[in-house]
């Protein structure tokens, strides 16, 4: 296993990870439950040492697929700038989650602050998930990039008087 494939076997999580965390600690907020709130504090904490694992096999993976025909550095880059935002936010969120699960199990008057203080951060991690995840994909799947050519149904075809033929 290289650290391409490692990459992406952990890079999924905290995007994954942050989507149901967000669901869950909504669901916490609603019916005023703590232990469905630190169910989402543990998800967000997962999903921040997860983001570690993806930062860290990313140096190799952009090794490995700067060499691949059809990626740019261009391509890579963007996503590395993505995966970077995204990371300091789930970190940010990883610490967040901490304070939230000590204020919960204390049962200090800060819980509920700390709890909508997450689903902010998170909203925002949502953001830049969708963001890293897209610009993820689009280094191998060039179909997704923004300047991709559609096609709908059948490709043209040169008619030999040079005129493009759709079938």
């Amino acid at each position: 296993m290289n650290d391409a494939h490692l990459h992406m076997v952990v890079n999924h999580f905290p995007i994954i990870g942050i989507i149901l965390g967000f669901g869950v600690l909504i669901a916490g907020i609603i019916f005023k439950n703590d232990s469905v709130k630190n169910t989402a504090y543990c998800l967000f904490i997962v999903g921040a040492i997860f983001a570690f694992a993806s930062m860290t096999t990313g140096e190799g993976a952009e090794e490995i697929a700067e060499k691949l025909p059809s990626v740019t550095d261009a391509v890579i880059h963007e996503h590395e700038e993505m995966a970077e935002k995204l990371a300091i936010v789930l970190y940010i969120l990883g610490v967040v989650s901490i304070a939230g699960l000590v204020a919960n199990f204390k049962k200090l008057s800060q819980a509920k602050l700390v709890s909508f203080l997450a689903l902010i951060i998170a909203a925002v991690g949502i953001f830049l998930g969708k963001q890293t995840g897209t610009t993820g994909g689009e280094v191998r799947h060039t179909e997704i990039r923004a300047n991709a050519t559609s096609t709908t149904g059948a490709l043209p075809t040169e008619t030999p008087g040079g005129e493009e033929d759709e079938d």
